[in-house]
């Protein structure tokens, strides 16, 4: 236990030095949403794998494919496939015409007081529902490393809000991620994207070698173990379909409920990913649209060959550690409490650590497996912290209320204010909300589920019409971005998969709601703009589609380089 709390300390100290550092740097508005600008191809490339492989992958997938098998590697795939979609169609326009945020994009050619209004509401649901994922994931890390901390916690953190306990984990982990990113800005949180990417592939690598050391590096072996690993529920072998989403057992509109959910879930993820704020923003951080593209090759190849290996921690869990062993805590050989998929690579270092390094070695590496999944987290938080703080703050205080509505001027240090602010409450919104939710539920699974579908039914129609369709408009945009984020939230609500409370009849009947939502969403941008044609409600949208079509292929007029600060 000393080796797991002086290991976890020892990230939590350099990731706060780093933003102590970068507090320093973070006192301009360039420098707290874009890191002056000044952040290199490969640099960025390296921060949007850090940003992207979240607990939802490390220990989302990895347990899902601990406990679902094949089913659980679709993530994987639809994951890894969605930077095709950024690389042709997202990374090199959005630099080219945006500023710090998404809504920059969708304000240039629209009016901006309804667009970026609608734009700071869909971008706040897909961050808080994003980071409640990522919550739930600290939490349970923080059960695993230090048992004893939610007994010692309970008396402080002993709160009851809107009716719901909150977890004494989640609690402390979520106030902790709040620091970084008031204090520290997107300098503190790219650097620390970079440092715990290379630790996440590090991590990464080591047990996939110590998973096929196990078996001889004999891959035959490996997957007759796979193969021999059998379901409960549907007997089925874990190289098999069918065992998290069952076929043949319920029909929905005369087609298989299983069939709809698998492409549900493909839509949600591999189109969710180009809509993603706290992606998005990452584009402006360099110098120019070259840079952006560089940035996703290098994202790219990281991320698949990290993609890759979840293979091996996925199953090496299933076949080395088994179901029944994944859990917090463990007495006498048994899990104590619920399993939790969550765990399942802490679990997998336990066992391998133990096997060629003895009980000491055992420790380290759950250790260090989970140090680095908490530095994950503590990333990809901070990312979503700032692209809320940024849509508030930048989009809608700064963008409507005060220079619209008030018509005065905002101060940097002002705007910077109101960020730091913003970012404080919705860390404690994600921390109500992960309690809300439970301990225990996949990381994984909630991001697709929730917050892959709203930015894919939301945000992804409007800024592809935005950028490629000329007669779009703002009643498309707002339509688009407010009904695309509402349908979602709605259908999540009446449906079976992460509704609070569980729902046991539920009225919509799929675990992913993207193959409903997200049409929809296109139709709402397509319906709203023939509607505002109507009216005659926005000449200005057409009229400078063309300024911003030869930008966005171009670069032309778009913001110079920066002098170093």
């Amino acid at each position: 236990m000393t080796i797991t709390l002086a290991l976890f300390l020892i990230v939590v100290a350099v990731t706060l030095g780093i933003t102590a550092w970068a507090a320093r740097r973070a006192r301009t508005t360039v420098q707290f949403w874009a890191a002056g600008r000044q952040i290199k191809g490969w640099q960025n490339g390296l921060a949007i794998a850090g940003d992207y492989m979240s607990a939802a992958s490390f220990l989302g997938i990895a347990g899902l494919i601990a406990f679902n098998g094949y089913d659980g590697f679709m993530y994987s795939v639809g994951w890894l496939v969605a930077y095709l979609t950024v690389l042709f169609l997202i990374a090199e326009p959005m630099r080219n015409t945006g500023k710090y945020t998404m809504a920059d994009v969708l304000a240039y050619r629209m009016s901006p007081v309804p667009v970026r209004s609608a734009a700071a509401f869909a971008t706040v649901a897909v961050s808080a529902s994003y980071m409640m994922a990522q919550m739930i994931g600290a939490g349970s890390l923080i059960k695993i490393l230090i048992p004893t901390l939610d007994t010692n916690l309970k008396p402080y953190f002993n709160w009851t809000v809107f009716g719901t306990h909150l977890d004494p984990s989640i609690t402390m982990v979520g106030l902790l991620m709040m620091i970084y990113v008031i204090a520290g800005g997107m300098v503190a949180t790219t650097w620390v994207q970079i440092i715990k990417a290379i630790l996440l592939m590090s991590g990464a690598v080591l047990l996939s070698f110590l998973v096929m050391l196990h078996f001889g590096f004999n891959f035959g072996s490996f997957f007759n173990a796979v193969a021999g690993v059998k379901d409960s529920a549907t007997k089925l072998n874990f190289t098999q379909p069918g065992i998290l989403y069952p076929y043949g057992k319920k029909q929905v509109f005369g087609i298989d409920l299983a069939l709809l959910d698998n492409i549900s879930l493909g839509m949600a993820l591999i189109l969710g990913t180009a809509g993603l704020p706290h992606i998005l923003m990452r584009f402006f951080t360099v110098p120019n649209a070259k840079a952006a593209r560089q940035s996703v090759a290098w994202a790219m190849g990281l991320i698949g060959s990290f993609y890759i290996m979840t293979t091996f921690l996925g199953f090496g869990a299933a076949t080395l550690v088994g179901k029944a062993h994944i859990c917090a805590s463990i007495v006498n050989g048994k899990c104590v409490g619920k399993p939790n998929s969550n765990l399942a690579a802490p679990r997998l270092a336990e066992f391998l650590g133990g096997q060629f390094f003895g009980t000491t070695g055992a420790e380290f590496l759950l250790a260090f497996i989970s140090a680095v999944a908490f530095a994950t987290i503590l990333a990809v938080v901070a990312g979503l912290t700032l692209a809320a703080a940024g849509a508030f703050s930048h989009d809608f205080y700064v963008n409507v209320i005060r220079t619209h509505l008030l018509h005065g001027q905002v101060s940097e240090r002002e705007q910077v204010t109101v960020a730091r602010i913003t970012a404080g409450l919705v860390g404690l919104l994600s921390i109500w909300l992960a309690a809300r939710v439970g301990a225990t539920a996949n990381a994984a699974a909630l991001v697709a589920g929730v917050a892959f579908v709203i930015a894919s039914a939301a945000n992804l129609p409007a800024i592809l019409f935005t950028l490629f369709w000329k007669r779009f408009n703002t009643w498309g945009a707002v339509a688009s971005l407010v009904g695309g984020t509402v349908v979602t939230i709605w259908l999540v609500a009446i449906g079976p998969g992460w509704t609070l409370p569980a729902n046991a009849h539920p009225a919509f009947p799929l675990q992913n709601v993207g193959i409903v939502s997200i049409p929809i969403g296109f139709a709402l941008a397509i319906i709203g703009t023939y509607l505002g044609e109507l009216v005659k409600a926005d000449k200005l949208a057409e009229v400078k589609f063309h300024e911003i079509d030869v930008r966005a292929q171009t670069g032309l007029g778009a913001e110079p380089n920066p002098v170093p600060a």
